[in-house]
């Protein structure tokens, strides 16, 4: 193989991008991102966060009763109509571990591409909406990181910390190892015994 090919393969392989995982722990969610995102907000229900091509919103919502698919494609309609998109088609993107998958995709005003998802969770009261406003070439990529939101059904959410933000996992396993070693610094507890009367 000559240099000349060697570097035509170099550039037209697919790069694995590192990436950064992000864990909503009050709502046990996580998702990933590229790296080199610049946190936009970051509150206990909202997500924002943009590249220099792409911008991601995450907004969690309480699940309203009735009839949900026809309330949450009417939604997305909405929605998109309210950016002003146009070639609207419905999207065909499924996320393994959520109940529902409900999405909109199409044409923003200034020619960028807009993917809007709603994401119903099976285990919650809760429905995740995704709005991604990115380049016409980075479709993998906003793909890849809806399909990348998962709930950990295992584990009970963290409804102590009322005002939890979205963080880097890295940052989560640190506060998380903080606690554990506050819990056995502390002296165990005196066991009671209750007697009935």
């Amino acid at each position: 193989m000559t240099l000349t090919s060697l570097l035509l393969v170099a550039l037209f392989s697919p790069i694995e991008a590192a990436a950064t995982v992000y864990n909503w722990s009050r709502y046990d969610l996580s998702f990933e991102t590229p790296e080199d995102g610049f946190v936009v907000f970051n509150s206990n229900t909202r997500f924002e966060i943009q590249w220099q091509d792409m911008v991601m919103t995450v907004q969690l919502y309480s699940k309203d009763k009735g009839d949900e698919k026809k309330l949450l494609t009417e939604n997305l309609q909405r929605k998109a109509l309210g950016y002003s998109m146009y070639d609207l088609h419905d999207g065909k993107i499924k996320v393994k571990g959520f109940k529902k998958t409900y999405s909109i995709d199409g044409t923003m005003p200034d020619g960028s591409r807009a993917i809007i998802a709603d994401l119903v969770s099976k285990h919650q009261n809760l429905i995740i909406e995704i709005t991604v406003n990115y380049l016409y070439g980075n479709r993998e990529i906003v793909e890849d990181m809806i399909k990348s939101f998962a709930e950990n059904k295992k584990q009970q959410p963290n409804h102590e910390r009322k005002r939890q933000k979205v963080q880097t996992k890295q940052k989560a396993d640190q506060e998380r190892k903080k606690s554990q070693q506050q819990e056995q610094q502390q002296p165990p507890a005196r066991k009671e015994k209750l007697y009935d009367a």
